[in-house]
């Protein structure tokens, strides 16, 4: 399949769609969603696997060559590995990577891997069984190293977990975390908060620069340098390594140090809207036009040459967002 290189208004190649499958959760993640409020989208707005499949299919020649199954929680949906394997059947179609909280990994990282996915993000924010629940609001026996091991043994190389970090909730687990990479094979990204909606009570003083996440790191394991990071990889973090680990310590800075001039993503919500920018509010709406039978790439390039430069999060405009689970994160 021939493919074409797609640039934003901006000049940014982009060749990155994150796909939302859902917009449901298992858990209520205090930074994420609030616990009652949410309306969800009726089952005939969301968008069909093949749907999903064929705009995929349509947007690939555009230079769309990697994609993240996201939500919600993109494991809650029924036969996710079905749609898996409909996306691995798409030629241009390079890297497949999954975000998930983590809690169906043990039962399903087999067969996802078997339909075709090739890495999975887990969100990770503490290593404590009772501070799960809390960070989550919900008790679902969730355990990261057991999802970190059904990954690699399942071959989803390489395994993220991306810690959200927040001042006096999870913040004294920095060392802990850093500790799992010097013998685990695992990428811990550290993520600072991003204060959008209803949080919880979550404010900007909650907030954790990451230069003080990698002097705290840096404590716990010694002296990180700048590493590569993953060979796989669409995210803007930095990877740094404590010597000979077996994994890296991340940071993703979208409040400290933006990162939109490398924006390389759009994003599909569940009910087919194309997203151009997750803390914006330009959208074009993919799925009518999927239903009636009409070209997507005229749309396509309309999204583009709409993409914001950046996003205004730093003002307190989160794009209308009452939670990050309405888009993927």
């Amino acid at each position: 399949m021939s493919t074409r290189i797609s640039r934003d208004q901006f000049g940014r190649i982009i060749e990155y769609l994150r796909i939302s499958v859902t917009d449901r959760c298992n858990f209520r993640c205090v930074y994420c969603m609030p616990v009652h409020g949410l309306e969800w989208l009726p089952k005939g707005d969301i968008l069909s696997y093949e749907e999903i499949a064929e705009t995929v299919r349509q947007l690939a020649p555009m230079g769309l060559k990697r994609l993240r199954i996201t939500g919600g929680e993109p494991t809650i949906r029924p036969e996710l590995d079905r749609l898996i394997g409909m996306l691995r059947g798409v030629g241009a179609v390079e890297d497949i990577a999954l975000s998930t909280n983590g809690v169906k990994l043990p039962q399903m990282a087999a067969s996802l891997a078997a339909a075709g996915l090739d890495r999975v993000n887990v969100s990770a924010d503490s290593l404590r069984p009772d501070r799960i629940s809390e960070i989550a609001r919900r008790n679902l026996g969730f355990e990261p190293l057991r999802a970190l091991d059904a990954a690699l043994a399942a071959g989803l190389r390489p395994v993220k977990f991306n810690v959200v970090v927040m001042r006096g909730i999870n913040d004294d687990e920095i060392g802990d975390f850093a500790r799992l990479t010097l013998d685990r094979e695992v990428h811990v990204r550290f993520i600072e908060l991003m204060p959008v909606g209803e949080m919880a009570g979550l404010t900007w003083d909650h907030v954790v620069p990451s230069p003080e996440v990698l002097d705290r790191a840096a404590t716990a394991i010694g002296a990180l340098s700048r590493a590569d990071g993953p060979r796989k990889g669409n995210g803007p973090a930095e990877y740094y390594a404590a010597p000979d680990a077996a994994g890296t310590i991340g940071v993703i800075t979208p409040m400290s140090h933006s990162y939109c001039g490398s924006c390389n993503r759009v994003r599909l919500t569940a009910d087919g809207r194309l997203r151009t920018c997750l803390y914006g509010t330009h959208e074009v709406n993919l799925r009518d036009a999927l239903r009636a039978g009409q070209p997507l790439a005229p749309l396509f390039d309309a999204a583009l040459a709409g993409k914001p430069r950046e996003h205004h999060l730093l003002r307190s405009d989160a794009g209308g967002l009452k939670a990050l689970s309405q888009v993927g994160g």
